[in-house]
């Protein structure tokens, strides 16, 4: 069994290859949105902006929601569905589903670590794993995913997505969750996200077309309740 990697790359047609590059104006705008949201640690000008926006908050009482939770979701599910409805995006089931799993699991990689590591206590000082926003990360990387998929077909749905990614950012500091700057950085880190994922889809996938023409492969979603612990995920099958 050999790894035909160069055959692979063959087979891809420019166009598609140069989707799937990272260029550094790929990179300016998360870029700049994870530094705005870093420096809030070293300029105390940002963590005066940080208090003032939470006072604005508490001053207008503006009531709280927790659609934050779910909104995050909605641009990915957007892209399932209108590839249901026949509208199709970039990739097919099994590539965009590689793609947004790949993006999410970088999300996580680094969300997760960086807020254990900095440990930034929340404005409702319920924990200390405010920076970056999970939430915002979320969310924008869910709204990119859209936008890739969509930016050629249908430029302004392609950008719908961000929408709900603002509101859920915008929501995050309502609710009293997060600082501003925690849900800049989480912006920045779920775009980036995405970046990477199509960026790296060409190589994983290419790890997937073992033998040509003689393999067979399935992505599932799974559940799993363990003891208190729910658990979601997608199972990913190949056959040669």
């Amino acid at each position: 069994m050999k790894l035909n990697t160069v055959d692979y790359y063959d087979s891809l047609e420019v166009s598609d290859l140069k989707h799937h590059q990272l260029s550094y104006k790929k990179l300016i705008i998360p870029a700049s949105l994870i530094t705005a949201g870093a420096i809030s640690f070293a300029v105390p000008q940002m963590k005066e902006i940080d208090r003032d926006v939470r006072g604005e908050v508490n001053e207008h009482n503006l009531s709280n929601s927790k659609l934050d939770n779910y909104t995050q979701y909605v641009p990915a599910a957007m892209v399932y569905a209108l590839n249901l409805a026949g509208m199709k995006g970039k990739h097919n089931f099994k590539e965009r589903t590689i793609i947004f799993a790949t993006s999410q699991a970088l999300t996580a990689a680094i969300v997760l670590p960086s807020k254990k590591l900095i440990g930034e206590e929340r404005p409702d000082k319920s924990n200390n794993m405010s920076f970056p926003s999970g939430h915002a990360a979320v969310a924008f990387s869910t709204a990119h995913f859209l936008f890739r998929e969509y930016k050629d077909t249908n430029y302004w749905l392609g950008i719908s997505g961000y929408s709900f990614a603002v509101f859920t950012s915008v929501y995050r500091v309502i609710n009293n969750k997060h600082w501003v700057t925690d849900v800049f950085a989480g912006a920045g880190v779920g775009i980036l996200s995405t970046e990477l994922a199509y960026w790296l889809y060409p190589k994983i996938n290419s790890l997937f077309n073992i033998s040509k023409g003689k393999s067979a492969s399935m992505i599932s979603p799974f559940y799993q309740k363990f003891d208190k612990t729910n658990m979601m995920g997608l199972n990913y099958q190949l056959s040669f």
